[in-house]
């Protein structure tokens, strides 16, 4: 089937990105099935994780199906978009429909993308993961990937304005697929798929070839890492309390 969205747009945005003087360097391409079904498990620092995730797998030709947030499709531009895309909007309140969407998808040869910490980092280090990934990879008999972005929280992450100013370096780390077997624990895989990635995030770290301009360009860094990011713990701290906002709203 055509991609008459999709096909444009991952041709268009690493002529946009030039335009920007990003830096991208993606590692791991390879480790992407040319054909078939996989579900791509990524951290979350950015806004614009799925598009960079996106391209990743771009040199194996395939397109990635990404869940997210409803509220997306009610955009009036990034709802086309997403609708032209077949990304699969997730429900939070129905979260079996969408679960059982991407299934399909996967199991019919589709690549699925999935951020299992459901929403962005604060701290740019990884929250706790949700099970959904491992679970569909075991379902559908499909491989699970891990990836890493780093350096796209600089462009437009939470809480911080946007920045495309030029030059900022972006990496993306494409990890060895997992194997899922049927009757697999998806707890334990889930936990072997975080310290797997946990350990990807400080590699591209340690390789990321920027450093914080001054001590004012200091946000982006992980405070392990001596930046002044919110620790894993005061961003969860955070999250907590704008859940606690949003419900007040709700209510009021």
């Amino acid at each position: 089937m055509a991609e008459l969205v999709y096909a444009p747009i991952v041709t268009i945005a690493p002529l946009v990105f030039t335009g920007l003087g990003l830096d991208l360097e993606v590692r791991g391409a390879d480790n992407i099935p040319r054909t078939g079904g996989a579900v791509i498990a990524s951290n979350h620092v950015s806004y614009l994780d799925f598009i960079f995730v996106g391209l990743g797998a771009h040199p194996a030709k395939r397109y990635v199906r990404f869940m997210a947030k409803d509220s997306v499709w009610r955009h009036p531009v990034g709802g086309p978009l997403m609708r032209g895309m077949k990304h699969i909007p997730v429900n939070r309140e129905a979260g079996a429909e969408s679960f059982k969407v991407a299934l399909e998808a996967a199991r019919s040869g589709e690549v699925v993308g999935v951020f299992p910490e459901a929403t962005i980092s604060r701290s740019f280090e990884l929250k706790d993961f949700k099970s959904g990934a491992p679970r569909m990879a075991m379902d559908a008999g499909v491989p699970l990937i891990p990836v890493v972005v780093w350096g796209t929280q600089r462009l437009m992450t939470k809480g911080r304005p946007r920045d495309f100013s030029r030059g900022k370096a972006i990496s993306v780390t494409v990890g060895a697929p997992m194997e899922v077997p049927k009757g697999s624990d998806t707890e334990a895989v889930g936990a072997d798929l975080h310290a797997v990635m946990a350990g990807m995030l400080d590699d591209a770290i340690a390789r990321y070839p920027q450093r914080p301009s001054g001590p004012d360009d200091t946000w982006w860094m992980p405070a392990r890492h001596g930046g002044t990011a919110p620790t894993l713990a005061e961003a969860t701290r955070m999250d907590r309390m704008e859940l606690l906002e949003k419900s007040k709203r709700k209510t009021d």
